[in-house]
């Protein structure tokens, strides 16, 4: 698995960049900060910021990219885009190997379990016209 590499995850009118650690160069880039235990699933409060922030930027910008980021290289920001899948109407099986197949490795079990129990509270967006040139990074 080479979790380094970044990752193109496009579903829908939905775009997000699984990407690397940041630098001292692209920290500033970053607007987000949520903590999440080693290995384990997101809190629900979390859950809820993310699916907020994904609401509104699609809502906002409906062409744009939101780049997500695990500072330890512990696979935390594929579930979290494997949710927003979930809401956008995939099955969970379906997110998960939709995200594999371009991540290795993503997902550990209690991130799986978490996943698979998911219940989803409906995010709808706007429909795109095609362009990709805006970019919110997580």
């Amino acid at each position: 698995m080479n979790c380094s590499v970044p990752v193109d995850v496009t579903y829908k009118n939905m775009r997000f960049l699984i990407t690397r650690n940041p630098t001292n160069v692209t920290l500033n880039k970053f607007i987000k900060d949520w903590l999440l235990d080693d290995g384990a699933p997101p809190s629900n409060q979390i859950v809820g910021d993310w699916l907020s922030l994904v609401k509104i930027k699609f809502r906002e910008e409906p062409d744009c990219c939101i780049a997500v980021r695990c500072v330890a290289r512990l696979e935390r920001a594929p579930v979290l885009v494997a949710l927003v899948l979930i809401e956008g109407g995939m099955k969970y099986k379906d997110a998960v190997q939709f995200i594999r197949q371009k991540r290795h490795g993503a997902l550990n079990s209690k991130q799986l379990l978490h996943a698979e129990k998911y219940r989803k509270v409906q995010l709808h967006f706007k429909e795109s016209s095609g362009h990709r040139n805006n970019c919110c990074i997580q």
